[in-house]
């Protein structure tokens, strides 16, 4: 409420001022705090501690979810609101929003959803009420698929199908045997392009994880045709299998052992971060102490803190980060955004960052290889140079990519983007060499990109 609060840079962000539970005075409530991935995202809800009263949103399945796991959804509004999200473009953009031409007919199920009410005695422990609600959940999670839907449209188990089998990975560069897909994330969605799973709005998808060995098992698909999809936490790129999975009713489909060669073109000369889809593992400063949420101090998601984006202008406030190869440490000296610089007039100035790296040679057969991987960008646009910051065209621009706004919205990553970029051995030198990245937009403090690996290679062998 007005008297209450201060708005902050969006209206959905309000400083409390004076709210009616003074616990919470001059703490930022925001709901992007409280985003949660889609395959996270099985039980969530509210409590209130004067009645000792529980009111929770439990969600069996997120088959029919937009984008995948990875999607990022909102699960509370302002106050004790709850939300169940089947369809957004929060964290993704436009590429999320169903588009539908010339009479294209459409049918899917949502749900159902269970909304789970519970209460204890007002002596008890808070905790009492969430420990019940998860519970709960699980009771849930194995009675899916329900079998007391009586629309002909929700598929009920012996509709329904799995799929199996084991993903192992080929990389010379790592290792000359081929090395198993440990806890991969694998797949089913409509046929489409490489990583097309991630945008994909109008079907089902299903989704499982493998265990260390490699092996999975996706269970309860529904009848239809499927590509499937990948990743294996720590490699860098996509995996598909090229053919496509027709699911019948009861019909169980192993698929033997699957092979994934991520891209690559040489040996690794450096790396910056880990391929897993996310900016996390970088350096996430501490909030402004005007915007504190102590939810979330000493915290793995301090990155949920409102105005993190304000940080950077403050760290680097004249020059950018300079991050050099052998001596930095990227969770500690790689900020987790590229963002523009706050001017004190208020404008904004793009920003260059620097990877310095020395080479004892440089090859002149064959083409050197960078490997750009983004966890989000949100209207931004990166430059590459090397060795001449000034050169008026950049020898590579990914474009004006993405309308992720993960940066405003408090996420760790958005639409995963990978640019795999030819680099001439004429560019470099033998001695010291520097990238420059630039980040040209600056059209908003929001406008940035967070990155989530990058990697030179050398020309193949």
């Amino acid at each position: 409420m007005p008297n209450r609060c201060e708005r902050l840079a969006y209206p959905e962000a309000n400083l409390l001022r004076s709210p009616k539970n003074p616990e919470f005075t001059g703490e930022v409530d925001d709901k992007y705090q409280y985003s949660c991935d889609n395959r996270e995202n099985r039980v969530h809800g509210w409590i209130s501690m004067h009645s000792m009263i529980g009111f929770w949103i439990i969600t069996a399945s997120d088959e029919f979810k937009n984008g995948g796991i990875l999607k990022q959804n909102l699960t509370s509004h302002a106050g004790p609101t709850c939300l169940s999200v089947f369809h957004s473009a929060h964290y993704a953009g436009e590429p999320l929003c169903a588009q539908f031409r010339n009479g294209e007919t459409w049918t899917k199920v949502f749900g159902p959803i269970y909304v789970y009410l519970n209460s204890c005695l007002k002596n008890s422990s808070y905790s009492y009420l969430w420990d019940d609600a998860k519970r709960q959940m699980v009771s849930e999670l194995n009675s899916w698929p329900y079998s007391w839907p009586s629309s002909p449209d929700y598929a009920k188990s012996y509709e329904r199908s799995s799929v199996s089998g084991r993903l192992l990975v080929t990389d010379r560069y790592l290792s000359q045997a081929t090395t198993c897909g440990s806890y991969a994330f694998l797949g089913l969605a409509m046929p489409g392009e490489l990583g097309s799973w991630q945008t994909e709005s109008k079907g089902y998808q299903f989704w499982t994880q493998a265990d260390k060995n490699g092996v999975f098992t996706i269970r309860s698909v529904r009848t239809g045709e499927y590509n499937l999809y990948g990743w294996v936490p720590g490699i860098l790129g996509d995996y598909q299998l090229q053919s496509i999975i027709s699911i019948s009713p009861g019909v169980m489909v192993n698929l033997g052992d699957l092979i994934f060669e991520p891209p690559r073109q040489g040996s690794t000369i450096w790396e910056i971060g880990v391929p897993d889809r996310t900016a996390a593992g970088f350096f996430v400063p501490e909030p402004n102490p005007r915007y504190v949420n102590r939810l979330f101090c000493n915290h793995l998601e301090r990155f949920r803190h409102y105005g993190l984006w304000e940080r950077y202008t403050e760290m680097y406030p004249s020059t950018d980060l300079i991050y050099t190869v052998g001596s930095s440490d990227w969770r500690k000296d790689w900020f987790f955004a590229h963002l523009c610089r706050i001017q004190q007039d208020g404008t904004l100035q793009p920003t260059t960052w620097q990877i310095r790296f020395d080479m004892d040679e440089v090859s002149s057969h064959g083409m050197y290889k960078l490997r750009l991987a983004l966890a989000a960008s949100s209207n931004a646009a990166v430059q590459i140079r090397f060795n001449d910051p000034d050169l008026y065209r950049p020898h590579f621009d990914t474009m004006q990519t993405g309308k992720d706004n993960a940066i405003a919205r408090h996420g760790i990553h958005g639409l995963f983007h990978l640019f795999n970029i030819d680099v001439p051995s004429q560019l470099l030198r033998k001695g010291g060499n520097v990238l420059y990245l630039t980040q040209r937009k600056a059209t908003s403090i929001f406008t940035g990109v967070m990155y989530d690996y990058i990697r030179l290679e050398a020309p193949p062998q």
